[in-house]
């Protein structure tokens, strides 16, 4: 026959209470160590990486992927007149130097203006021609006027 044990649940019940407290108590210790942990580095492949010793200078980096590059900043620069352009002298993307030209512009309002301009000169130029004619012209009006003083101050000596 069994013979009931005295306080055999009542240390079964205070177990049960200590194991409940001391999970309750680790889980949420364990969860803030493993939070604060910093990331481990990345695992990389040993043949896709080439060990060599660190060297200065340029790096060019090659990249293929889906997309489109989009500018990180646009600078428009205003012209100081109007215009429009007559033809794309060079693609995008093609290597450029100071002193290579790339579009061809025009301007009637320049273009006009460059013509009236030329007129102004031929023009000032007809002037100028004019101006000298009638000098000489005058010059020689002046000659002659002298000569027939001359040829009367000759004649009232004689």
């Amino acid at each position: 026959m069994d013979i009931p044990r005295k306080g055999v649940a009542r240390r079964k019940l205070i177990r049960r209470i200590i194991v409940a407290v001391i999970v309750l108590v680790t889980i949420p210790l364990i969860t803030v160590a493993l939070g604060r942990l910093k990331p481990a580095a990345p695992t990389v492949e040993w043949a896709t990486i080439w060990p060599d010793t660190v060297k200065r200078g340029d790096m060019l980096r090659q990249v293929r992927g889906l997309g489109t590059l989009v500018p990180e900043e646009i600078l428009a620069i205003p012209a100081t007149t109007e215009g429009r352009v007559e033809r794309k002298l060079l693609l995008p993307g093609v290597q450029v130097k100071p002193e290579t030209i790339l579009l061809d512009l025009s301007s009637p309002e320049l273009v006009t203006t460059m013509i009236d301009y030329e007129w102004q000169v031929k023009a000032a130029e007809a002037q100028y021609t004019d101006l000298k004619v009638r000098l000489e012209s005058q010059r020689l009006d002046q000659e002659a006027a002298l000569a027939t003083v001359y040829a009367q101050y000759t004649q009232a000596q004689l």
